[in-house]
């Protein structure tokens, strides 16, 4: 339980920063690209307390799986709606993608300092930048997943035309069938979706490129 509950504590911080970080870059883009709502709806901030939804931040830390509040946005405020909601739907895992590169890089400057070695708070502070670093290449992968709700289905939806009517339906069917795999992988303990192949890779290949593993 103990180091259940230190796990927990060390991937707080990379957690919230990813998922605050993720829907303000959705909502920033989609102000940016001429929407009014997430600024009306108070969004526009790096406020955890705009963006966090208690049960499902709750579950990230406990299940290894949750959700933040999604960010509102209407296709009638959008020059080029089809085009507009991919660049939306991108904004939030690229995001979380460059959080992964300035974690690697900070570890870089850890190591290079010597802070990293400075007893147990050098060794919490790496531990805190590589449970950051792994959650946000996390959300990025998880995020582009094609399966409803994720930002992965909205690309993939625009990109095909699919009518709204036919949307609505595959999102009713998508989030059971993306619940479904998420549970199948923790009671089976199989990577389906390769989303550990894909973060490790990332994680491993970015610390590989600034030297700090072989």
């Amino acid at each position: 339980m103990g180091l259940n509950l230190g796990r927990m504590l060390l991937t707080l911080p990379g957690i919230l920063i990813g998922l605050v970080v993720h829907e303000y870059a959705h909502a920033r883009t989609a102000w940016a690209l001429g929407d009014p709502t997430p600024r009306a709806e108070g969004r526009l901030s790096l406020n955890p307390l705009r963006h966090i939804d208690p049960l499902g931040f709750i579950l990230i830390l406990v299940a290894g799986f949750g959700w933040a509040k999604p960010v509102s946005f209407s296709r009638r405020n959008l020059s080029h709606p089809r085009r507009d909601e991919m660049l939306i739907a991108l904004a939030g895992p690229f995001a979380n993608f460059a959080l992964g590169v300035a974690f690697a890089l900070a570890l870089k400057l850890v190591d290079a300092s010597g802070l990293g070695s400075a007893g147990a708070a050098g060794g919490t502070l790496v531990n805190l930048l590589l449970y950051a670093l792994f959650v946000n290449f996390g959300l990025f992968v998880f995020n582009l997943i094609p399966i409803p709700p994720l930002d992965g289905s909205h690309v993939l939806f625009q990109s095909l035309r699919i009518d709204a009517a036919l949307e609505a339906r595959l999102y009713r069917i998508g989030s059971g069938a993306l619940l479904a795999i998420i549970l199948a992988q923790q009671a089976l303990r199989v990577d389906i979706l390769h989303i550990g192949t894909a973060v490790n890779y990332l994680a491993m290949t970015s610390l590989r490129l600034l030297g700090l593993i072989p």
